[in-house]
């Protein structure tokens, strides 16, 4: 972070209000905040005051790496926000700072590891195959929304966690709430703690000692809960935050079909060349938006200079990963979609402590999805008008919500 301070006034405050966008559209208020500076102050829809805002790529990775933003500071507070309501309960791992946050995060380890990833990916791909059967067994058209993106992550997930299969269309309901503003405050706080007791009864039931359920991630967090490494609430927060985390799949590989769907060329070239696929996702990861807005926040500790501003202890501080992948600077005409882009050192997953701990899971579902599209439907493309497409509105978490197609 530069460490010499400007003098000038500061920014004004842009009011930056919830926009139901189509398709993969960036965000135009976005971007003209981009145009206004490396550092700016943003007013979001719910919660009070103002916030920081940082948006270029070497800044975004020093403020989520520096230990003097913290997320714990903000549970304390009511930041402006996106949500109408506030997802984290108490000791939830995304609102904790280290040496906390890295005991929390070391509990469920193990499944997230290149192992426990691989371990999962055959079960994965088994289920992925009879999902697309079924679907091919039908026959055109079809959702892939409901059939396919939706389906699958959860299942994954579920599979993860140790959730048996018969709770799983309640898992999914229950995160949509959560996700969503569109349903009111009361109804989401309703699912958050409709699946907060699930995860609390799921755990406190005695353990079968066989190995997949030992290292499911509700295995992991019983067995971290009575070697005392956590406590019930925070094991009961952190799973909340996996399972709902999870189903980001869904509308991040939907945005990735979208992409495709509407640059056939790209498409043709995948299935042609597969050596380019992992080359393709991580520029597709770059290129997508995967969320409205801004996420979570942070509260400076201490005056900290970013950019030259001299941000203030105590105010809020949000970084834009959709913007930082967006820097010209790091990624070279940046609004183009490049499957041959050499050095692509994307933040989609996030940065520093709080870089998503289902990375390399949420990279598996990925590839075995756009392989099952390009391989399994040929022909594939949009059953209806690409501006009949409908995107979910007043979603946390942007994407289609149907893509109904033909092959």
């Amino acid at each position: 972070m530069d460490e010499t301070t400007t003098t000038a006034a500061l920014p004004p405050v842009r009011h930056w209000p919830a926009l139901d966008l189509f398709g993969v559209e960036f965000d135009p208020v976005l971007a003209e905040l981009m145009r206004e500076g490396p550092v700016t102050r943003i007013k979001l829809p719910n919660g009070d005051g103002w916030a920081w805002l940082v948006t270029r790529y070497d800044d975004v990775r020093a403020v989520t790496n520096d230990p003097r933003f913290s997320r714990k500071l903000v549970v304390e507070n009511d930041v402006t926000r996106l949500a109408p309501h506030f997802i984290p309960v108490d000791g939830a791992v995304g609102f904790e700072d280290p040496p906390d946050h890295t005991r929390l995060r070391r509990a469920v380890a193990p499944a997230f590891t290149t192992r426990g990833v691989e371990r999962l990916r055959e079960r994965a791909r088994r289920m992925l195959d009879e999902l697309v059967e079924e679907v091919l067994a039908d026959g055109p058209p079809a959702d892939f929304t409901e059939r396919l993106l939706g389906p699958f992550p959860l299942a994954v997930v579920c599979e993860l966690m140790g959730v048996p299969s018969i709770d799983r269309p309640r898992m999914h309901e229950w995160t949509n709430l959560i996700l969503s503003s569109a349903h009111g405050v009361e109804r989401s706080q309703r699912a958050k703690e409709d699946m907060c007791a699930y995860f609390a009864d799921l755990l406190s039931q005695p353990r079968d000692g066989d190995g997949d359920d030992d290292e499911s991630v509700v295995g992991l967090l019983g067995t971290a809960v009575a070697n005392g490494e956590i406590t019930a609430s925070e094991a009961v927060g952190l799973a909340l935050l996996i399972q709902i985390g999870g189903e980001a799949v869904t509308n991040n590989c939907g945005n990735m079909l979208f992409v495709l769907l509407t640059h056939p060329e790209h498409m043709a070239r995948l299935r042609a060349e597969p050596d380019v696929r992992p080359r393709a996702i991580d520029e597709l990861l770059r290129y997508i938006p995967h969320r409205s807005a801004v996420g979570l926040s942070r509260i400076a500790l201490e005056d900290v200079t970013v950019a030259g501003v001299r941000i203030r202890a105590g105010e809020p501080v949000y970084v834009s990963y959709l913007a930082a992948n967006r820097d010209p600077h790091v990624f070279p005409a940046p609004e183009s979609l490049d499957f041959d882009r050499s050095h692509n050192p994307h933040v989609a997953f996030g940065y520093g402590p709080h870089f998503c701990v289902g990375a390399m899971l949420a990279r598996m579902e990925s590839e075995l999805l756009v392989d099952a599209f390009l391989d399994r439907f040929p022909g594939l493309r949009f059953a209806v008008p690409v501006e009949e497409v409908r995107f979910r509105r007043g979603a946390l978490i942007r994407g289609p919500e149907s893509l109904p197609v033909t092959w």
